[in-house]
């Protein structure tokens, strides 16, 4: 029950904040139209990154780099934390990957409904916030809004929170893709 009331607390802290960082972005915008300048938000810290090509004839650096971002299957996806040397990565692997800034709301959706955890190498649903708090208690993660804040915050664990997610495995878009590539277009 102590541990139940824990998690709603810090649940409820997590949205004070979200609603306190909208509330202040707009009201930068208003500020900035006001005095007729414009306002640029700042850059985006996360990158949702998905794999869209297979793997016949791929160069070894783009190859290698996919494995790194543990893009090993078409249409897998993982969160990355955006830095130099990940978007020179990102430019590299570019013909066979997509990615963009993921907004709160999807990365809320995409770990409740597609989430997985990597407990001892095993891939484990995320069904229960007790898997959580065993892999991820000692960085002070409990539960899934943790888990969610921490990913999408780019929270000091960040690193250790986008690891134990499981790339995420998603469906081919609908009405297929539009060309599938071959090895040698």
């Amino acid at each position: 029950v102590a541990r139940r009331k824990l998690i709603f607390k810090r649940a409820e802290k997590y949205v004070k904040e979200y609603r306190a960082a909208a509330k202040t972005d707009i009201n930068l915008a208003r500020q900035a139209k006001k005095a007729g300048n414009f306002y640029v938000p700042a850059e985006s810290k996360l990158a949702f990154v998905m794999r869209i090509r297979g793997i016949n004839g791929v160069h070894p650096r783009p190859r290698k780099i996919m494995q790194l971002l543990r893009l090993r299957q078409i249409n897998n996806g993982v969160f990355v934390h955006l830095n130099k040397a990940t978007v020179q990565m990102l430019r590299i692997a570019e013909p066979f990957i997509t990615w963009g800034y993921p907004n709160l709301k999807s990365v809320r959706e995409l770990i409740y409904k597609r989430g997985y955890g990597k407990v001892k190498g095993r891939r484990i649903p995320l069904t229960d916030n007790a898997v959580i708090e065993q892999a991820l208690g000692r960085f002070g993660i409990i539960c899934m809004e943790d888990l969610i804040h921490e990913i999408s915050t780019v929270g000091p664990n960040f690193k250790y929170a986008a690891n134990f997610c499981w790339p995420f495995k998603l469906n081919t878009p609908l009405g297929g893709w539009r060309r599938k590539y071959n090895h040698f277009n």
